[in-house]
């Protein structure tokens, strides 16, 4: 989860340049050249004030590339491609990539003077190493705020190939906010909005609004938290879950649990340790792989 978000911010910022000529789509304001490639050609439609790249569209700056069916750019000012680029789409099996990962979508968006990229469509999913970020509505970043979004039905897991375990992070909305540390954008804090889930090998969390602490490796749930392990459920008002150990503690003054020993008295769960998620009829939330230990 500490990177998931930040990989997007990268592979857009990357391609993606400031407001500038339209000359300037080729070769960037940065000095630093952009290749761009097209099964079926590049167009100028001058009237529309538009260049279109058709057919397996794909562009490259340095290490970042975007591949779509079709790429567009769209200028102001007069028809003879003088004017600044105020947007650039990219349409169609959208595929962004660079060394930090890779994003899906139908459909990317970037509005120049907002400095806002959104992208859209069915699967939307952002991979990065050990992380795997989806949302139902849009994946968003917000250039000028330092700031990611991921909209509805949003899910980070991360995956712990050592340890064959992993956590996830489930809500309706989740920012991500990014500060820069030694001259490179670090993420710190992430925010979960509604709905919130926090699942472990060893617990499911869940809560009204939540936030990870990216470099502690501590998430926060408040509002109507319940902590369930095995057989046994407590509900508070504040929890907070150490997602480096695994361990949730329940916080607030309002404190109510319910355990229920097995019969063996094994203090394990019933099922060897193993915290089953509980939506795990859908096909992108399946138990948990690990146990408590």
């Amino acid at each position: 989860m500490t990177r998931a978000l930040l990989a997007l911010l990268l592979l857009i910022a990357a391609f993606v340049p400031a407001p500038a000529s339209a000359q300037a789509l080729l070769g960037g304001d940065d000095g630093k050249p952009l290749e761009i490639y097209a099964d079926d050609g590049i167009e100028w439609r001058r009237e529309e004030r538009v260049y279109i790249a058709h057919g397996n569209a794909k562009a490259i700056k340095e290490d970042t590339e975007i591949r779509a069916n079709e790429l567009r750019a769209y200028y102001s000012g007069s028809g003879d491609g003088s004017g600044d680029i105020y947007k650039v789409e990219a349409i169609g099996a959208v595929v962004i990539t660079s060394p930090d990962g890779k994003a899906y979508g139908d459909r990317g968006v970037y509005d120049v003077k907002s400095q806002v990229m959104v992208l859209t469509g069915k699967d939307l999913k952002l991979l990065t190493k050990g992380d795997t970020v989806t949302a139902r509505d849009s994946l968003e970043y917000w250039q000028a705020k330092g700031l990611a979004v991921a909209r509805g039905a949003a899910q980070v897991i991360r995956v712990d190939p050592q340890k064959n375990t992993k956590n996830v992070l489930r809500a309706d909305v989740m920012t991500a906010t990014f500060m820069q540390i030694a001259g490179k954008q670090e993420m710190r804090v992430v925010d979960a909005y509604d709905n919130v889930e926090i699942i472990t090998p060893c617990d499911y969390v869940s809560g009204d609004r939540g936030r990870y602490l990216v470099q502690e490796q501590i998430a926060l749930v408040t509002g109507n938290v319940k902590i369930t392990s095995g057989n046994n459920q407590l509900n508070g008002d504040e929890a907070e879950v150490n997602l480096v150990t695994g361990i949730s503690t329940l916080k607030g003054d309002r404190v109510k649990g319910l355990l229920i020993p097995n019969k063996d008295g094994d203090k394990k769960a019933p099922d060897g340790g193993k915290t089953e998620d509980p939506k795990k009829n859908d096909d992108q939330k399946q138990p948990l792989p690990g146990s408590c230990g």
